[in-house]
């Protein structure tokens, strides 16, 4: 019987029409791909049986996540020759159709599904997302059990992630990382940078759209001297967020509510900053949600929306949202282009002031929340679970790689409820924001 790692790099080769840029290490110990590159290791035949029953990229995540497949070596490494290898030759790779002519290929698939016995269907992994409903609809209900999902699953497991700042967005580096030689040092720099393009001073009202872990409201607060309404749908969030207020004596300037932003009804608030959330709103509720924010704002309040963006698509009616993402990390997720973004905000009545995009900030971000779950895998593993450890660390490496890549992109955006006498507020020279 032929050992199973050749057999596995001749099938992806014949599926994918070009040689494999990484090593395959099989259950049995054969090896087979290129000397030196990294190793994507396949621990036990159910791989091929998640790979068999959901082909593509679901499938690929069931074993990732279950542990029957992983990554020796650099992840980041292996993650872009295997991303660049797939973006770059999708249009030269068979189709699917045209290799099941090929007789090669069907000895190849039968030799798979030898391989794979016995062919049962694995079970998904816990972590999976079990919906109750139809996809991407953003009712209330099904954005509480999407935020859930990502957010409740321990606060120690994000505090040994993110680090003592518990900020879960794209910290702000300086012209280069010595400016701000710490995640901790990046992030206070980021509110800061927030809080004066709302231009905060003592008194003001402040609304925070999911406010996460308070650290936004927390700073606004002391800092600034504004008083805060926080509003979350993670109860756990909100939990933590109300302790950390209390120890810092706060609790007359800051109120934490688990709330949907659509059921926020005290306004006018003086400014809105909304910091990696609007990501969860989806497409078909993006103008309301904008227009929701507008409602709340009183005449030149100013509204700071801080959100990953894609890159258009010559068709944008194929996009798709990414199945990992969407099983195991943020159900219901949709990533619109800038333009897209800026124009809706406009329809719902903006005036859209300053566009920053700070990509490249993402980037090294997401690096050294990796190296922190890294350097602590074990104790990663023990505050949530494997299989989750496993979603964070491929979802951040991967993440990384793709804002480095100009793939995915992040933009902080300034837009001012404008009178209708067009006094917007600014000053004439609004960039000099430090």
């Amino acid at each position: 019987m032929p050992s199973a790692a050749p057999r596995l790099k001749k099938l992806a080769e014949q599926l994918l029409g070009a040689p494999l840029p990484v090593r395959i290490r099989a259950w049995d110990g054969s090896e087979a791909g290129p000397p030196g590159a990294p190793a994507l290791v396949v621990r036990s035949r159910r791989a091929l049986r998640h790979l068999m029953w959901k082909p593509g990229e679901l499938g690929l995540a069931r074993a990732w996540v279950a542990g029957d497949l992983d990554v020796e070596g650099d992840l980041y490494a292996a993650l872009d020759a295997l991303a660049e290898f797939i973006w770059e030759r999708a249009d030269d790779a068979k189709s699917l159709r045209e290799s099941l002519r090929d007789p090669e290929f069907r000895a190849a698939a039968r030799s798979l599904i030898a391989l794979a016995a016995p062919f049962l269907p694995p079970s998904p992994p816990q972590e999976e997302m079990r919906r109750r409903g139809r996809l991407h609809l953003h009712t209330k209900g099904s954005d509480r059990q999407a935020i859930s999902h990502h957010y409740d699953v321990g606060n120690d497991f994000y505090e040994l992630v993110l680090g003592p700042s518990m900020v879960y967005s794209c910290a702000y580096w300086g012209a280069d990382e010595e400016e701000a030689s710490t995640l901790e040092d990046a992030q206070r720099d980021k509110l800061e940078l927030i809080a004066r393009k709302l231009a905060l001073k003592p008194g003001m009202r402040l609304l925070d759209v999911g406010c996460g872990w308070g650290s936004m409201a927390i700073h606004a607060a002391r800092e600034h001297g504004a008083t805060v309404v926080g509003v979350t749908l993670s109860q756990e969030q909100a939990a933590y967020a109300r302790k950390r207020i209390a120890e810092e004596g706060l609790t007359d300037k800051v109120e934490i509510r688990v709330q949907d932003y659509r059921d926020v009804r005290d306004g006018p608030y003086d400014a809105i900053s909304s910091i990696g959330m609007a990501e969860h709103v989806g497409s078909e509720r993006y103008l309301e949600y904008a227009r929701d924010l507008h409602a709340l704002l009183k005449s030149g309040g100013r509204l700071l929306n801080h959100q990953i963006a894609r890159r258009p698509q010559a068709d944008e009616s194929a996009y798709s949202v990414d199945e990992f993402i969407d099983a195991y990390v943020f159900p219901d997720g949709e990533l619109a282009p800038l333009g897209t973004t800026v124009g809706l905000l406009e329809r719902a009545g903006f005036e859209v002031r300053d566009v920053e995009a700070i990509r490249e900030h993402y980037a090294l971000t997401l690096r050294r929340w990796v190296a922190n779950l890294e350097a602590h895998w074990k104790e990663g593993q023990r505050l949530t679970s494997p299989g989750r450890a496993r979603i964070w660390r491929l979802y951040m490496a991967a993440s990384a790689l793709a804002f480095e890549r100009n793939r995915i992109g992040v933009n902080q955006v300034l837009a001012v409820k404008t009178p209708e006498v067009g006094t917007s507020g600014m000053p004439l020279r609004a960039r000099d924001w430090r």
